[in-house]
Formats: C-alpha cells, sequence, structure tokens
C-alpha cells in the first residue's frame, strides 16, 4: 500500500474547496427557501447534512495525518472543521487513534466504537442492566437522538477524558470557543429561529449518517472479533471492517469511508486515493461488501456470539436461551 500513503497538498485544497464551498452554498439556499417552503428547505438542508458528513472524513483523514505533507497543515485544518462539525479535534484524534490500534479485538473496546456486548456478558447483567442496553442499540436512540446527543452536546467536554491532562480541555473549549464565535455572527446576521431551523436539521441528520456510516462498518453479521492471544492487526482490518458498496455520488458525498476495509489496513492512504486501490485490487471488492439494502439487515445485530463467531440479534439469542432474554 506504500505508493498510495503519499498526501498531496493540491488534491487535499482541491477536495476541501469542492466541500465547503458547496456546503456553504446549500446552508444558505436552505436559509433561504424556509420563508418560501420548509420542504423546500429540506432539499438543501439534505445536501448540506451530507457534505458535513465530508467535512468530518476530511477532518478524519487530518487526524490521521493523510491531507497534508505538513503535520501541521493537517492538525490546524482538523481543529478549523471541527469547529464546523462540532468535533473537538484533538481529543477526538486520541479515540480514533485507538480505536485503529483495538478494532476487533473483544479484550479492548470502548475505545471510539460502538458499545457491543458479547451474549455471556449481556446474560451475566442485572434485568435493569439488559434493559439499559437495549435501549442504547435500540434504533430510535443508535441512529437518532444518540447522534444529536454525541454532537451537540457530549463533544462540548472531554468525557472519558477528563484527567488525561490539559490536551483533551484545550482541544473542546477552543472548539466551543469557535463554534460560539460563528454561531454568534450567523444569529447576530440572520436572526437565532431563522439560524435554529436552518442549522439543528442540519447537524441531527449530518450526525445521524456519520453514526449509520461507522456503525455499518463494523456491526455486520460476519464481521471480525477475537480475544487478545488470537487477534491480529491486519486480519482484524480486513475482515472486522465492511467494504460499504455505495453509488458513486454517494461514496463522493460520505468521502469513499465505506472503503472502511482498506482504510484499516493503512489509515495513512487518503480518502481521494481509496477507489484507486479497489480498482488495483479488484479482489478486495469482495471482502465484508455491504449494499445499502444489506445493511439495513444490520440494523437488529446487537451481540456477538463468541461460539458462532458472529453478530445475532436479541431475537435469536432469545431462541436460545429464552427463559434469560
Amino acid at each position: 500500500m506504500m505508493p498510495y500513503k503519499d498526501p498531496d497538498d493540491r488534491r487535499a485544497l482541491f477536495e476541501i474547496a469542492a466541500t465547503i464551498v458547496p456546503f456553504a452554498t446549500a446552508w444558505v439556499a436552505a436559509w433561504a427557501l424556509w420563508p418560501v417552503h420548509p420542504l423546500l428547505a429540506l432539499l438543501a438542508v439534505f445536501p448540506a447534512a451530507g457534505l458535513m458528513v465530508r467535512l468530518f472524513i476530511i477532518q478524519h483523514d487530518c487526524g490521521h495525518g493523510s491531507m497534508f505533507t505538513s503535520r501541521l497543515a493537517n492538525d490546524w485544518v482538523g481543529r478549523a472543521i471541527g469547529v464546523l462539525t462540532l468535533t473537538p479535534y484533538d481529543y477526538w484524534r486520541h479515540s480514533h487513534a485507538l480505536h485503529h490500534a483495538s478494532s476487533g479485538n473483544l479484550d479492548k473496546r470502548g475505545f471510539g466504537d460502538i458499545d457491543t456486548l458479547t451474549v455471556d456478558e449481556y446474560m451475566a447483567l442485572s434485568r435493569s442492566g439488559r434493559l439499559r442496553y437495549r435501549l442504547y442499540r435500540h434504533p430510535l436512540v443508535m441512529f437518532g437522538i444518540g447522534p444529536a446527543y454525541l454532537f451537540i452536546f457530549r463533544h462540548r467536554l472531554p468525557v472519558g477524558a477528563m484527567d488525561k491532562g490539559p490536551v483533551p480541555w484545550v482541544s473542546t473549549l477552543a472548539t466551543n470557543a469557535g463554534i460560539a464565535a460563528i454561531y454568534g455572527l450567523l444569529i447576530y446576521a440572520i436572526g437565532l429561529k431563522a439560524f435554529l431551523l436552518v442549522q439543528v436539521p442540519i447537524v441531527v441528520i449530518g450526525a445521524s449518517i456519520g453514526v449509520w456510516l461507522f456503525y455499518v462498518q463494523h456491526q455486520f453479521e460476519h464481521a471480525h472479533w477475537e480475544r487478545t492471544e488470537e487477534w491480529q492487526r491486519d486480519n482484524a482490518a480486513l475482515h472486522g471492517s465492511s467494504f460499504y458498496d455505495l453509488p458513486k455520488p454517494l461514496m463522493w458525498l460520505t468521502g469513499n469511508i465505506g472503503i472502511h476495509h482498506v482504510h484499516h489496513l493503512s489509515s495513512r492512504i487518503p480518502f481521494h486515493r481509496l477507489p484507486q486501490i479497489l480498482k488495483d485490487y479488484p479482489e478486495l471488492k469482495e471482502i465484508g461488501r455491504l449494499t445499502f439494502w444489506q445493511s439495513l439487515k444490520c440494523v437488529p445485530l446487537t451481540l456477538w456470539d463468541e461460539q458462532s463467531k458472529r453478530l445475532i440479534s436479541f431475537r435469536e439469542a432469545r431462541r436460545r436461551m429464552p427463559a434469560a432474554v
């Protein structure tokens, strides 16, 4: 994968411009269309939300040092975009690095991932513990309430890293200050009501899209999970991450993050080079491939069965142990 790893500064600037300009255009269009009719405004809100996801992917690549040749450029562009995506860059980058270092390792869960219990762990919970887990994994929470809470509220404090020194605090508080400055200027320019009518739907929809993408990238039936003694990084990367085979316009909008197995295999590859790897190595297209319709079947999968080595639903677990689930 070495030939694909080199950042391209010109291409990076082009990708940023090709995202920021249409994002700002869609935002202004949504604001202009709200007084005409809310349904017309949604025609601009959805593209703006998708472009916010693409901004997050650019920030994500900055965190991996794969956008620019300069680390300084990666970090400061990532921090600036973090204000737009409501994500404190330095704080997030650390937790995301832990995710890459432990993805697919059953003994190192809990770092930048979706909480996933094994069947045995779930059975060992109290009745209230099972209820909390079932609520957490409910689609309304997982793809609706949860993403909005994560980006709007939880990212305002370095949750989970409050005792890790000044960096998480500086990252979150500086991002909060940037958000307050930009939001304050927009509210001053167009008014509080108009701002909320545009920005809140964009953030909520964009957050839900982002969490959905992350979900299907790791929460599919034949994902790869192993205990530490059997865990191997490359195997976990290729088989523990999916290839979300979306139509090309959606692949562009989501920054090719659906080619997730290759990304986990080598996180230093810029997102705009991932499609070329699939062309050069077509055998990768068959590993962990999910179409959009196939991905919908991932929603009920909630528990890892260590015996069959696959994710199963609460319903399947109930059929096995009806008295316990």
